[in-house]
This record gives structure tokens, C-alpha cells and sequence, in this order.
């Protein structure tokens, strides 16, 4: 099979969705690999190093070309054109947020699997774990950024001094973005408390850090309570395919102390805070009742080299089994890339996905050819 690799070209965007190691993967097994010149230069990954394992550089039409192409981010408005009938699309589609996307694919024809939605019997999405766990990390170290007060904050630093209380830091969601955020947050010593409704969790994340991390059962009041006095808040609430549901209100941010921070991690499924709206790297944060919204919709694009590699590391089977049996085939031998399948031949095959986009879900492996 022919598989392309474009530049990623959403706004501070540096990740690519291969690296050299995962190109000599497909080669070995005997598949092409189109490479955009340049793509990988934002993760340090230079154009050397993809050709030397025999990866073949191209222009962006080069890259779309392919009959299988990965990326990190949806296709951005210049990109929706390039979309096709024959074409397998595998990467973060996130199309509850971006019915825009959602409805060019359809359009298009075009086979769209999500690595957000691939979902294993156990309920673990193993492609969206990685970039969870290094949003999770980054959110307590930009929530810190934006505490200090020449970046709009109280001025609280989040570990406290000695004689001084620290930060508190309120996580919503113990899934792999929360329970890493309120992991770091606790390394930086602030006090942190981590709701979640799922009271077995909250019970795995109590033994594992022995009482460090508060956890709390989420509910309304709970959630209000909680918020009134945090100087950070972390949104960490996902629904896998749909849209995040608003667990914090805007009365609740109204209750907010000034210069209090929020970091809403769920933007890109929509946000968990009614208040949010997306931002980007070159202008992340933007102010609403006396409070900083931080709401960049791919954090781990900062970090890009290692989010490249961590991305990779899970994503390469699944695109080594499309590229060897092709999508139909190995989407019908295995479920967890089954439920990755978002669309195909005009249809939405993800019940998530149709719900949240208000149309009927197909069954993938019909629609699949």
C-alpha cells in the first residue's frame, strides 16, 4: 500500500504522524511511504533521516495522493478538497467538535478513522492515551505559567513556600488526562483535588498515591463547591466520539476567584466548561469574568518531538494492519479498530458520532468496501 505522511498545517502545529521508525516498519513489510519534504522538521526530525530508512519525500499533493494517509490533527479548511472516495484517512478527527469536517468527509466519500474513538474490549483507547498523558503533564506546568501575575494570574505559585499554603488545584475527570494532571500538579506540590464518578478509579488513583491526591465523588454541588475555591482548575472529561458534556457553568466560573486559571484540556471534543471556546498556541488564553481561559485545542503540539514519537509508538500497528490487509479486512478482524471507523461511503459508522452530529449510524463493516 501506499501510505502518505503531509505536513501538518494547523496553526502552531509541529507534530508529524510518523517517525523514521515507524517508516522502516512499513518498508520492511514491503509498503511505500510519501513523506511531505519538510514534515517532520517541527518534532527535529529532519528529511534525512526519514529518506535513509526509505521513505520517498514529496509535495503536499504527493503525500494526499496516497491511498492511506496518517496526520496528527483533521484536515484544515485548505485540506477538505483533497478528500476522496478512495481515500483512507487516519488520524485525530475529533468530528463532534467539527461537523465541518464531518460533513466534507461525508461529502467526499472518504473512509475517516478517528484515533480517538479506537476502543478496546476493556474501554481503553489506546491512540488518544498518549497525547492524554502528555496534555495531562503539560496542564499543571501552564497552569502554573499562568498563575504568575505579569501573565494574568493571582500571583500563587503552585508548591507554596514554607509557612504558605500552595496552590489548589481542582482536576475534573480521572481518566489518562486527569489523573496525570493531578499526578503532576501533586509532584509540584500543590494541594490537589481530583473528582471523578467513577468511584472505582477514584479508589485505584487513592491506593496508588496514598491520600496526596485528594479524590472527591463529582456531582453538581461538588463540582460548584470545589471550583469556588481553586486557584486552577484542569478540565480532563471525556467522552469517547462525543461531544465533552459542560460539568462547569458559567455561574460557577462567575463564582471563581480573580485571576484564578482555567485549563480546559477538553476543548477539542468541544469543552467541559461553558465558557470555553478554542484558542491557540499564538494567542492561548483570553479572560471571562475575571478569570483565564486557557483553552488550546492540541497541547501537545508545544512538545512536538516527544509527542511525535509517543504517538507513533501506538498508533503503528493499527496503521501497519490497514496497510497490510487494508481497512475493511482489518477493521473486520479487529474490534478496536472497528470502532475507529467514523466514516465511510457517505456514512457515519460511530454511534457517538452520530449522535452527537444528529444522523443515523451505519454499520462500518457494511459500508466498507
Amino acid at each position: 500500500m501506499i501510505v502518505g505522511v503531509p505536513t501538518e498545517i494547523k496553526t502552531a502545529e509541529s507534530r508529524v504522524a510518523m517517525t523514521p521508525d515507524g517508516v522502516s516498519e512499513l518498508t520492511a513489510h514491503g509498503h511505500r511511504v510519501l513523506v511531505q519534504t519538510g514534515a517532520g522538521e517541527g518534532s527535529s526530525i529532519p528529511d534525512s533521516a526519514f529518506t535513509a530508512v526509505g521513505a520517498e519525500l514529496v509535495d503536499a499533493a504527493g503525500a494526499w495522493g496516497a491511498e492511506l494517509v496518517v496526520k496528527v490533527k483533521e484536515p484544515q479548511p485548505d485540506e477538505l478538497e483533497l478528500l476522496r472516495p478512495d481515500l483512507t484517512l487516519f488520524t485525530y478527527l475529533h468530528l463532534a467538535a467539527n461537523p465541518k469536517v464531518a460533513a466534507a468527509l461525508l461529502e467526499a466519500g472518504t473512509r475517516g478513522v478517528a484515533y480517538e474513538t479506537v476502543q478496546l474490549a476493556n474501554g481503553a483507547l489506546p491512540l488518544l492515551a498518549p497525547m492524554s498523558e502528555v496534555a495531562g503533564r503539560m496542564a499543571p506546568q501552564i497552569g502554573a505559567h499562568f498563575l504568575e501575575r505579569n501573565n494574568g494570574g493571582r500571583g500563587v505559585l503552585l508548591g507554596g513556600a514554607p509557612g504558605v499554603r500552595p496552590a489548589r488545584v481542582v482536576v475534573l475527570g480521572a481518566g489518562n488526562v486527569g489523573w496525570n494532571a493531578a499526578w503532576i500538579a501533586q509532584g509540584m506540590e500543590a494541594e490537589v483535588l481530583l473528582l471523578d464518578r467513577d468511584l472505582d478509579r477514584l479508589r485505584w488513583v487513592d491506593q496508588i498515591h496514598k491520600g496526596r491526591i485528594m479524590t472527591l465523588a463529582s456531582n453538581r454541588g461538588a463540582v460548584a463547591r470545589a471550583v469556588a475555591e481553586a486557584d486552577l482548575v484542569i478540565g480532563a472529561v471525556l467522552v469517547a466520539g462525543g461531544r465533552a458534556p459542560t460539568v462547569v457553568t458559567e455561574a460557577m466560573v462567575e463564582r471563581m476567584q480573580a485571576g484564578a486559571v482555567i485549563v480546559d484540556i477538553a476543548i477539542d471534543q468541544g469543552g467541559c466548561v461553558e465558557t470555553s471556546h478554542e484558542t491557540t498556541h499564538a494567542d492561548p488564553v483570553y479572560v471571562v469574568h475575571d478569570v483565564v481561559h486557557y483553552a488550546v485545542g492540541n497541547v501537545p503540539g508545544a512538545v512536538p518531538h516527544t509527542s511525535t514519537y509517543a504517538l507513533t509508538n501506538a498508533t503503528l500497528p493499527y496503521v501497519l494492519a490497514v496497510a497490510e490487509h487494508g481497512l475493511a479486512d482489518a477493521a473486520g478482524a479487529d474490534p478496536a479498530l472497528r470502532a475507529g471507523v467514523n466514516t465511510a461511503a457517505g456514512a457515519v459508522t460511530h454511534p457517538a458520532v452520530a449522535q452527537a452530529l444528529g444522523l443515523p449510524p451505519a454499520d462500518p463493516l457494511e459500508r466498507l468496501p
